[in-house]
């Protein structure tokens, strides 16, 4: 799990010597924030890789480590209640709780749908898969960073620009290479992670086999899918490489299209320390793992520079 960034020590150490503290969630913001802080912070991350971020519950050792924190960051539109509540109950004096999505858009372009239904009161809360909100995360965690520590300043400053550098290169390759694909640009997954990104660069969610209750879905609904996947000629449909889906096995099977199960959310690719260990990382394995899927060239996509300013991080003992 990504954890303790730029200091070998534990994580009571991480305050002393008056260096600042900031706490993320999930890691993606972890990566983010970690990239613009550099060295000059120390970031813990808290919501274990591999976790359903939207079901975690933080064990009672966060407890602890938020109380620490002088700054805490996390998405927001409702992801991460559970944490945001007990950041707030063990709040030290003067610091702060960053919600970087609800930051990032206005409620007026929240997105509700059949994972996260308007009724429930919860939008989608996946913007970090779309380059567009997550250089606004950035920009967000610099503004933050600087008013916690402003010699650090320049610091963030050149980091961000570093960031939005290469996220926008990124986004140019994403568009370069899906207009490869010969059909639609169509997405079924495992979980509705993608519905920010499908707005911005012309994509179609059919659907998510997670639904809302995170359970599966109902023989009606599966065959209402498969039907969808045939009726469209979607050749790759998408499973996640954490969650094993049985259903979207099945799908595969009956509409002839084929199951790509390695698709990542937020658990980043390899291991902390190494280069695709970024959102960077993420998001380029995604998007090539996709646009692959559906019969694309991924020329530009292969050819972004993905390395991270962030420095190495320690896990954190959960």
């Amino acid at each position: 799990m990504l954890a303790l960034a730029a200091c070998g020590g534990s994580v009571g150490a991480a305050s002393e010597g008056g260096r600042k503290m900031v706490v993320t969630t999930v890691s993606p913001i972890t990566s983010i924030v970690s990239t613009i802080a550099g060295d000059k912070v120390d970031v813990v991350g808290i919501v274990p890789e591999g976790t359903n971020s939207h079901t975690f519950e933080p064990p009672p050792s966060a407890a602890k480590v938020l109380s620490k924190a002088d700054l805490v960051f996390i998405n927001g539109l409702k992801l991460e209640d559970p944490t945001a509540d007990l950041a707030k109950a063990n709040a030290k004096d003067g610091s702060r709780i960053v919600e970087l999505g609800t930051l990032s858009i206005p409620q007026s372009q929240w997105i509700y749908d059949f994972s996260f239904p308007r009724e429930e009161g919860k939008p989608n809360p996946h913007l970090w898969t779309d380059p567009l909100f997550a250089i606004k995360y950035a920009a967000e965690a610099r503004d933050a960073l600087t008013q916690l520590d402003p010699a650090g300043g320049p610091t963030f400053a050149a980091s961000y620009t570093a960031f939005e550098k290469k996220a926008s290169a990124l986004s140019d390759a994403l568009k370069t290479d899906q207009a490869t694909i010969p059909g639609n640009k169509v997405l079924l997954t495992y979980h509705d992670a993608y519905a920010y990104f499908a707005r911005d660069y012309g994509w179609t969610v059919l659907g998510a086999v997670q639904p809302k209750d995170f359970e599966d879905p109902t023989p009606k609904e599966v065959a209402a899918l498969i039907q969808q996947v045939r009726t469209e000629k979607v050749p790759t449909i998408f499973g996640s490489e954490v969650f094993p889906s049985k259903i979207l096995e099945q799908i595969g099977r009956e509409s002839g299209a084929r199951y790509e199960d390695t698709l990542r959310d937020d658990d980043l690719p390899g291991k902390p320390g190494e280069a695709g260990h970024s959102w960077l990382g993420l998001m380029r394995y995604d998007y090539t793992t996709m646009v692959k899927g559906l019969g694309g060239t991924t020329t530009a996509l292969d050819a972004v520079d993905i390395s991270d300013a962030a420095p190495d991080r320690a896990e954190y003992p959960q």
